[in-house]
């Protein structure tokens, strides 16, 4: 076989790749403190397959995923599959199904690996570890603020510092457009505008020679200019005359702010009332996590309808997911443990003590004229000589 078969056999299709050390074992430790940080909140971990049927699968708020989902059929049960793009929608369908039984609100937190047909310009990566919790059984700011708070804390327990909120209400435009009967073509020209961030756009969206446009227009122009420091959006919120269902969203968004604020006075925190590119199945207050090392989402998580609404089997649900990829970009690489070269001849027992001592130690299996040499050569930090670690 030539070098150039080799090097045929090391690619690897567009937006996968090898996670190779030590980042694979930086992974590894990440998920393990962020799971810890759950479990000692009250969240239990579940593990759903990586693959299922495709009917449960895609259901609910799955649907949304249908596009980004590898299919196959079963060879057992010649029924079609898809291998998970995320795994939210798993752990509301274990939530509603195999523990329905469980007294409610019912904490889960996952972690594994997702995979999706396509990347996109920010995130081209389609094979990616997850983390996450889900909060289920339950409707109130209290759990929207828990969820907000818990994947703060998990980001600052694996190490990423400087982490800000960008808040968002995604169903708020359509709540205050059905209670303005906003026809369906105006509606569709709002919210290109609104994608845009255009006040100008949004006013000529809504602005004709029927009577009242313009007030119409004027509430819409008031939402997007809300988008900043949360408190400050919460505030201009609260002083527009909004339709009821508008009005509520609004003011439980405001409750979750004071609630954050109380638990993290430091927390920095922004507000986008308009944005739902991606929060499309979110039916209340949502979230991303952000640092200012890295440009890209650590964490997205949100209200949601966790199970079936179509079949009538559903429970209100919150909860996030930690992109672990992007985690790493943004965390600072914890030191490697020293590594240990002990020469042949050294009986196993004697590995632990050194362990103990944080080495993590590197027994020769071949014998080598020059043992220093040789444990450079293997990447040790150290070598043992004359029963001494001494560096190398």
């Amino acid at each position: 076989m030539t070098s150039n078969d080799n090097d045929h056999r090391g690619l690897l299709p567009a937006g996968l790749a090898d996670l190779l050390p030590p980042d694979a074992a930086r992974e590894a430790r990440a998920i393990d403190l962020a799971i810890e940080r759950f479990a000692a909140f009250g969240y239990e971990r579940v593990k759903p397959p990586l693959v299922e049927f495709e009917e449960s699968l895609l259901g609910g708020p799955g649907a949304a995923l249908g596009p980004q989902t590898f299919r196959l059929m079963d060879p057992v049960s010649q029924r079609m599959m898809g291998v998970r793009p995320d795994m939210t929608v798993q752990v509301a369908r274990i939530a509603v199904t195999r523990l329905k039984h469980e007294p409610r609100p019912l904490r889960l937190s996952y972690g594994g690996n997702v995979i999706r047909v396509r990347g996109s310009a920010l995130k081209p990566e389609r094979q990616f570890a997850q983390v996450g919790t889900e909060l289920i059984g339950v409707d109130s700011a209290e759990a929207d603020a828990e969820a907000v708070l818990l994947a703060v804390d998990a980001l600052r327990a694996i190490g990423v510092t400087d982490l800000s909120v960008d808040l968002n209400l995604p169903t708020l435009v359509a709540a205050v457009a059905a209670g303005l009967k906003l026809p369906a073509e105006p509606l569709r020209r709002l919210r290109r505008a609104l994608d845009r961030k255009d006040e100008a756009a949004v006013a000529k969206a809504l602005t004709d020679k029927k009577e009242g446009d313009k007030k119409t227009a004027d509430v819409f122009v008031a939402l997007l200019r809300a988008a900043g420091p949360a408190e400050r959006g919460t505030t201009l919120l609260a002083g527009l005359k909004l339709p009821a269902a508008g009005a509520a969203e609004a003011a439980r968004l405001a409750e979750v702010v004071k609630l954050v604020r109380a638990a993290d006075p430091d927390l920095p925190l922004t507000l986008d009332p308009v944005e739902y590119r991606g929060l499309e199945y979110q039916t209340g207050v949502s979230f991303s996590v952000f640092a200012l090392k890295g440009r890209q989402e650590l964490a997205r998580g949100g209200r949601y309808s966790a199970g079936y609404p179509d079949d009538g089997i559903s429970e209100p649900a919150t909860g996030f997911t930690v992109y672990m990829d992007a985690v790493l970009a943004a965390s600072n690489a914890t030191p490697e443990r020293p590594r240990l070269y002990l020469p042949p001849g050294i009986p196993w027992s004697e590995a632990a003590p050194w362990q103990a001592k944080g080495y993590a130690v590197v027994r020769a299996v071949t014998a080598a004229a020059e043992p220093r040499v040789e444990a450079k050569r293997l990447n040790c930090s150290h070598a043992l000589v004359d029963k001494e670690a001494v560096p190398l």
